[in-house]
Order: C-alpha cells, then structure tokens, then sequence
C-alpha cells in the first residue's frame, strides 16, 4: 500500500462514496495506479476478454441494478475499443461511467505517438458521451467525479467520460469531504401538471406511450391507467410495465393494430419515451401519425427538439410526474370513455400478435418457453430472430426484464456481455442471453468472465446457420445474398472449455414441414434443457438448432 493518498486511492474511495459496487475493466500500465486502492475496497471488479464487452456489460448491469455501470479502461484503444458501448448507452439512455487514462500532461496537445496517444482523445469521446472532462490538478478530482455523477443524474441518462494523466495518478492529494447523497428528483411544474390535468379531464379515449424511461414508475404508470381508464402501449424498452394487466398492450407501435389504437385517442400521454423510429416507424413505412393532441413526460428538457412539440410538456422523472398528474385528477370529474379502455386494449392485443407472421408468433411461443419455465428471469438478446420477435409482441413478467440492442443503436454483440453485467447486478436471479451464432462470435469470450464470476447467466444460441434475417432482407430485394453464412464454431466444446455446462438441442416440427409456424414446435427439449441449465448453479449454454 501507498505511504501516501493518491489520486489513484481517492478514485476507488470517491466510487465507493457514490455507492458503486462493481467495476468493468482490463488493467493495463495506463491505469495500474488507478487499480491500487481497489483490492482493499468493497468495489468488485469483473474482468471481460474486451473493452467492448466491459462496456457493455455496465450497460446491462445499469439497467438491471438502475445505478451507473463503471468501466475502468485505459487510454487509447481500451477507450477507442468501448466506444461502440457508449453508443448504445447514449441511445437507449443508460447512465454509464467510463474512467479511462490518457497520456500525461506535457504530451497534451503533441501527437508524436506515444504508447496509446490520440490526437485529441477527449474531442472523439463528446461526439459521443454526455460530458467528457480532464483532471488537469489533483486536488479537482473530487469535483470531477461528483460532476460526472451529477452529469448521469440530472436530465436524461447517458454515458459519461473522465480521463486522468498518468503522470497525476500517483499524484498525492489530502483525504476530501465525501459527496452528499443526492437529493430526490425535482417536482415538476404546477402549471404543466394543472395544464395536463385539464387535458385529461376532458379526453374520451385517452392512450398512454410508456417507454424505456418510465420503467422505474411502474407503480405510478398503473394508477395513472386506471384512474384515466387509458390503454397503456409499451415499448421494446418499456415491455413488463402494468404487467398481466387489462389495460396493457405490450406490442410494437409500428404494428398497424397498435396504430390504429394510436390513430383513434384524442389524447396520448408519451412517458419516458423519445418517439425513434425503431420503436415507431420499424418498418420504415412512413406509417406513424403523431398525435395531435400530446402530453410528453421526460426528464428530459430539450425531448421534444428531437421529435416534435407537444401540446403541454412536463420535464420530470416520470413516477413523480405520473404520480403528481395522478393526484390532481383524483376526486374530478372525467367525460365518459368510449368504448371502455379495456376492450380496446384488448383488441389491440388480438390484432397486433394475429397480424404477425406465423414465424414470428412461433418465435414468442419459443420466448414464452423460456420466460415460463424460468419464472422471474430477466431475458437480455442480441440481434437476432429471437429478439426481433419479441420487440414486435412481448408479454415480459415484469419492468426491466426484456431489453436487448435490437433497437436504438443496434450492436451486435451486445447481448451476452449485458446479460452477464445483469446478472452481476441481480445476483442469483436468473438471467437469459439470446444470442445468435453470428452475434455470438463477436464476443465469445464472455464465456470467460462468466466462468470466472459463476453468473447464473443462461446462453441460448439461436443457431440458424448465419446472418439469417440479413439474408432474408437480401432475397427480398432479389439481391444474391453474399456473406451472410460465417462458419460457427462448436458452442457447446467452447463452453466446456471453460468448464461451463453446455448442450444442444434440435427443435423439431410437429408437423415435418422445415418451417416455423404457431404451435407446431416440439419445446419439450428446450424446457429440460433449461431446467438442467438452471439446477448447476451458475453460468451454463443451450445451443438450439433451429428446424
């Protein structure tokens, strides 16, 4: 141990202060200094096979946990390699910290290549993060973290960079005052709430648009519903909100039932939702009508400059929102609804999973298998078939229990490292990845960490042999498909090699015909496997060859 306090050891006791738990990284000579307080703190510190795969897996941990994912990487292409990461947390709104190196101070502003340099590693970084800021002294390190912290916290979520000189990390600095608690989220606008109220008041067929922002509001989005007996539409991102209820539609936007639903409110009350195109407009047809009339919920202040205006705005979290628009119209009058928001909830449920393909409603009843026989888990993907199917029509078992990166950014990869960074966070809870045998390969290491940590993380490989929804895209356009079948590898042998239970399965059709169609799916050997996955414990693979 150091004889004296250090930026390095102040890091690790500043982290602990803003109640980080886990870290994400890969030590290097960058950043040794940063890593000398960490073995006799609390922190736990998981090592990926990839500084993408770190990124990633803060980004599953933050929304398993709702608290920042933290990566430790260092300067140059440990930075350089989560960048893809960081993407997809500024996308989806995932608050992510990413503490990284940089060269020391008197090579700033002279790129004569230096072991990792970059011309100007902190101006790539902002095209990307919410803030990226350098300690220029010692004694700022305090102010920098709880800015950073401050940064994450205070309108929507994303990534945040800091980056220390390696010539300051041994750098000696008094022991500081530890940061306060934060302090609970603002009140939103009297007026907005009372211009809202009003609005909702006079509504015959009111719509609520739930999205990934609102899924720590669950409880306040449910009494929002009933109270204005209003049909509650959810995102890929906001799928398990009012779970089983009457009222939910957990279908895709750019479903036409789901639109014809939107096209007939006279009001629609948009929470913690930003309105993209992969939840709305998936098809690219052009066929999304926004609402004329438009309450938006979001902490967001400068949420409608990305789509468009709103009839009243209220920036706020949306479970203080909700619950402050939920107590004005308590005890009011309200018009009559017409028809009865549960039937037409209920007819928009029957026609968006009628109006699928019958691979698709095949694929939910393969989704359905593991969400049933795994009861409470949490079920991250990747981009594939899996995935794609469940963004169109899921009824997940509770908030924050389906995300994937086929939405917003759209890694590939991402799947395994977040499931594994969720299944850190929620510990024993069940987690299961659903990944591709093409996305797998991006991030096969995994199998590593996983092994290292003993995570419950369930991988199933959906293996079909390729880029399959990438070659049916080609056909369609009558384009000869080029690239889209990569050699896999032996998924079970790798997964043994790491001493990780593996087994493969065949799904088989009942009916001998090589297609997917509803109920004519043998699951029976899916559910074993699963079952036998979820008694050793730990990490374990299911490799699924598909009919």
């Amino acid at each position: 141990m150091s004889a004296k306090h250090t930026v390095g050891l102040e890091l690790i006791r500043l982290l602990e202060a803003h109640d980080v738990d886990t870290v994400f990284g890969i030590p290097g000579v960058h950043t040794a200094e940063l890593y000398r307080g960490l073995a006799g703190s609390k922190i736990r510190h998981v090592t990926p096979r990839h500084e993408l795969d770190a990124g990633f897996m803060a980004d599953g941990y933050a929304r398993a946990s709702g608290k920042p994912g933290v990566c430790l990487l260092i300067t140059g292409p440990g930075l350089t390699n989560a960048i893809t990461a960081m993407g997809q947390a500024r996308a989806d709104s995932i608050p992510m910290l990413v503490i990284s190196g940089i060269n020391a101070l008197d090579t700033h502003g002279r790129y004569r290549g230096h072991l990792h340099q970059l011309p100007d590693q902190s101006a790539m970084i902002r095209t990307i993060a919410l803030s990226s800021e350098r300690l220029e002294r010692p004694q700022d390190l305090p102010a920098v973290v709880s800015r950073a912290f401050a940064a994450m916290r205070a309108g929507r979520p994303g990534p945040v960079h800091i980056e220390i000189p390696t010539d300051l990390m041994e750098a000696a600095l008094p022991l500081g005052t530890l940061p306060h608690q934060p302090s609970p989220p603002a009140e939103p606008s009297a007026q907005a709430i009372e211009a809202a109220a009003g609005l909702c008041r006079a509504a015959r067929s009111p719509l609520i648009l739930a999205g990934g922002g609102a899924v720590w509001a669950d409880g306040a989005i449910r009494d929002l519903a009933e109270l204005l007996d209003a049909p509650v539409v959810t995102t890929t991102n906001g799928r398990g909100l009012l779970a089983g209820h009457p009222l939910v539609v957990p279908a895709s936007p750019s479903l036409e039932a789901v639109r014809t639903l939107m096209r007939d409110c006279d009001l629609a009350i948009a929470i913690g939702t930003q309105f993209g195109p992969t939840d709305y407009d998936a098809y690219e047809d052009g066929g999304f009508v926004r609402p004329d009339n438009l309450i938006r919920i979001d902490i967001d202040p400068h949420a409608e400059a990305t789509s468009f205006p709103a009839t009243v705005s209220i920036v706020a979290d949306a479970g203080v929102a909700a619950n402050a628009l939920a107590s004005a119209l308590r005890g009011a009058a309200a018009a009559s609804r017409q028809p009865p928001a549960q039937g037409r909830a209920a007819a928009a449920r029957k026609g968006a999973l009628e109006g699928l393909s019958d691979k698709m409603r095949a694929l939910i009843e393969v989704l359905g298998a593991i969400r049933d026989t795994l009861p409470g888990c949490t079920i991250v993907g990747d981009s594939t078939q899996l995935a794609y199917a469940g963004n169109l029509y899921w009824e997940a078992a509770a908030p924050r229990t389906w995300f994937n990166a086929a939405t917003g950014y759209g890694s590939l990869g991402y799947g395994p490292p977040a499931a594994l960074g969720a299944g850190i966070a929620l510990g024993t809870a069940p987690v299961v990845c659903i990944v591709g045998d093409g996305g797998f390969q991006f991030c096969l290491g995994t199998l590593g960490t996983a092994a290292d940590e003993n995570a419950p993380v369930i991988f199933v490989v959906w293996n079909n042999n390729g880029y399959q929804e990438i070659e049916d895209y080609m056909l369609a356009r009558d384009i000869e498909p080029v690239g889209v079948r990569p050699s896999a590898p032996d998924f079970t042998g790798i997964a043994a090699a790491y001493g990780i239970p593996a087994q493969r399965i065949r799904l088989t059709d009942a009916t001998s015909q090589d297609a997917l169609v509803p109920g004519g799916l043998d699951l029976a050997p899916l559910t074993a496997a699963l079952q036998a996955a979820r008694a050793a414990g730990g990490p374990a693979l299911v490799e699924i060859l598909t009919p």
